[in-house]
């Protein structure tokens, strides 16, 4: 399992909030983005010291002797190359991998697993099984199987056609390719509007809140008190929401939108519906009601 790897996105902080405002409990993009989190936080929270998840699956993209280059390792497992840089010198200087240059391409190296790498990849697996489990608590095996099967359905045309079946079995792994890909083309959609996608929950948020504190909005959002503030930072200088001292409370400072908001809200949403539908519609209406009820679970479970 992979996480998305890029973390300047505003991601949702866990122990802030599992609440959901309704609003954004019916956008698949912005529970994806909750649900990418809840993967990352398992991870800090189940892995013990000197289990690295990228690394795991560099072992299990080597199983059976093959040997690889690093760049289709990288391709098979869905992590990016610089990621994959420092996974390969870390199984290296591990000894879980032999590492010599790429008799096709002097520039690049080419790995194989070492039987101590073997080892390994199978002393880390009981751990990937207990994130696993951390992951879906309270869902019933039928339910994880569901879960499975439609995130398959919206992912898996975008892998590698070797990806290794723990991987493919595996729903951290799945949500975080989902979230990713979703992310990457919502960001660039959004480029005309000048803005990107955490900003949409915000706008969409106080839309239905109304005019709230900024730590408010943080736990509506469940990201934490750093990232909000860059947040409200880049859409008040967009000129799409303002702070206001509170006239009972000159202490506190509420957020407003200001006029072009409810406009660019808009459009930023229709243009997230096309993007996210372009993968949702992969599955029926029954089944996107099941995966969306499914995520609500997992996003707001204790």
């Amino acid at each position: 399992m992979t996480t998305s790897e890029s973390r300047a996105d505003g991601v949702p902080a866990e122990g802030v909030s599992r609440t959901l405002i309704p609003a954004l409990a019916r956008q698949p993009g912005h529970l994806f983005w909750r649900a990418s989190a809840r993967v990352s936080a398992a991870l800090a929270a189940t892995l013990p010291a000197g289990v690295d998840i990228h690394a795991y699956t560099a072992l299990l993209a080597l199983a059976g002797g093959v040997t690889r280059s690093q760049q289709s390792i990288a391709e098979t497992v869905s992590i990016s190359r610089t990621t994959m840089v420092k996974v390969a010198a870390g199984l290296s200087a591990q000894g879980l991998v032999s590492r010599v240059r790429n008799p096709e391409d002097r520039r690049s190296y080419a790995l194989t697993r070492t039987p101590e790498g073997a080892l390994a990849a199978r002393r880390w697996r009981r751990h990937v099984e207990d994130l696993e489990d951390s992951i879906t608590q309270g869902f019933s095996l039928e339910e994880r199987e569901d879960m499975l099967r439609l995130l398959l359905r919206i992912v898996g045309p975008d892998l590698a056609p070797d990806t290794p079946e723990p991987l493919l079995d595996s729903v951290g792994f799945l949500i975080t390719r989902a979230h990713f890909r979703m992310h990457r083309d919502f960001m660039a959609a959004l480029e005309p509007l000048r803005i990107e996608p955490r900003h949409v929950g915000c706008l969409t948020a106080l839309e239905d809140t109304g005019p709230i504190p900024q730590a408010e909005l943080a736990r509506a959002l469940g990201v934490s008190g750093a990232s909000i503030v860059q947040m409200v930072d880049d859409l008040e200088h967009r000129g799409l929401v303002e702070r206001r001292r509170r006239e009972s409370d000159r202490r506190t400072q509420l957020l407003h939108l200001l006029p072009d908001a409810s406009d660019v809200a808009r459009q930023a949403r229709e243009l997230g519906t096309s993007v996210v539908g372009a993968r949702m519609d992969r599955l029926g209406a029954a089944e996107r009601r099941r995966l969306m009820d499914l995520l609500v679970r997992l996003v707001s479970a204790p």
